[in-house]
């Protein structure tokens, strides 16, 4: 699949945007009923319809994309630990952030596994059915599939106060012994293959993103500075396709990580599609001024929505690991070889 191919894959969601009508919640549930949300798993020969699926989601409304992201982030790690499958009209999240503090606890008992305490950056707090979910049981980091519906689990109000990605309620959530059942052994969440393979579909859902905004400046440049602009960001984003196009082709070819490859690849991945969403911000923004962050609602807020949604990188930190993945390997001018 060429780049150019993806791009207009993604133009062609834009005049069917699942949240063009309606709350954010209503938008998943009829995904969710449709069987749209299904989608096939990473490393299974069409790794690169999975992306361009995400891409499409993303294109149409960011936090959309997102919240598709993790649905069919859930349903791949459901599939790779044994941990059955999702069900059609379930609406799936992945909170599995780890901040030093609060510490979400998961204690063994006469009636199995429950979770207390409270959870960050739960994306869907009050949107999702059901979360796989990581907690501490000891020393070990454990993941655990939550049913939402329980009393126990309880959202908690005024945690979430972002203007980017508002729409995606990534507030706390508290647990009160919560019933939780676990998901592959301890560490596995990590230690799974097809948790770098999920780390690209993040940066699908970024292309996706950045080349919506990109269209904003497709359909307005026409001085010689805003072309200028132009070609740099169709060229870093016609890049960012073909890493993406690649990416996709290697994960099929070694969907169980043989070759020890995937971290590097996903990192290298996530850098170069992170580099060219930042450029077309950068330069959308620079060539056609404030006007249309003041005067178009939806340009302003997929500005908004892709910015706070790069920040689920690390940076600087990402490319010091980054860094230190090529620094171990013998060097090569063609580095994902």
């Amino acid at each position: 699949m060429s780049p150019t191919e993806v791009l207009r894959s993604a133009a062609a969601a834009d005049s069917t945007a699942p949240a063009a009508t309606g709350t954010m919640a209503s938008a998943l549930r009829r995904l969710a009923d449709s069987g749209r949300l299904e989608l096939p798993a990473p490393g299974s020969g069409h790794t690169i319809d999975r992306w361009r699926t995400l891409a499409d989601f993303t294109f149409g409304n960011v936090v959309v994309g997102r919240m598709v992201e993790a649905h069919a982030d859930a349903a791949a790690i459901l599939a790779e630990l044994g941990g059955g499958a999702v069900e059609r009209g379930q609406i799936w999240g992945v909170w599995a952030a780890e901040p030093p503090k609060p510490v979400l606890q998961a204690r063994f008992g006469p009636g199995g596994w429950t979770l207390d305490g409270r959870k960050p950056w739960c994306s869907g707090a009050t949107i999702c059915t059901h979360a796989l979910v990581t907690a501490r049981a000891g020393e070990e980091r454990r993941l655990f599939a939550v049913d939402l519906g329980q009393p126990s689990v309880r959202p908690v109000p005024g945690t979430w106060h972002a203007v980017g990605m508002r729409e995606s309620d990534s507030g706390a959530v508290d647990f009160h012994a919560a019933a939780a059942e676990p998901i592959g052994g301890p560490g596995a969440y990590l230690a799974r293959p097809g948790f770098w393979h999920g780390a690209m579909g993040v940066a699908a859902c970024w292309y996706g993103g950045a080349s919506a905004v990109a269209r904003t400046l497709h359909d307005r440049a026409t001085d010689e500075h805003a072309l200028a602009h132009l070609g740099a960001v169709m060229s870093g984003l016609q890049a960012a396709a073909l890493c993406l196009t690649e990416a996709a082709h290697q994960t099929d070819a070694d969907p169980t990580d043989r070759s020890e490859t995937a971290r590097l690849r996903a990192r290298t991945v996530r850098a170069v599609v992170e580099d060219a969403a930042t450029a077309t911000l950068d330069r959308v923004g620079r060539a056609l001024g404030a006007a249309p962050l003041c005067a178009d609602a939806d340009h302003a807020q997929r500005v908004a929505d892709l910015t706070v949604y790069l920040r689920q990188s690390h940076a600087e930190q990402d490319l010091a690991q980054l860094g230190r993945d090529y620094a171990e390997r013998e060097y090569s001018w063609l580095p994902n070889r």
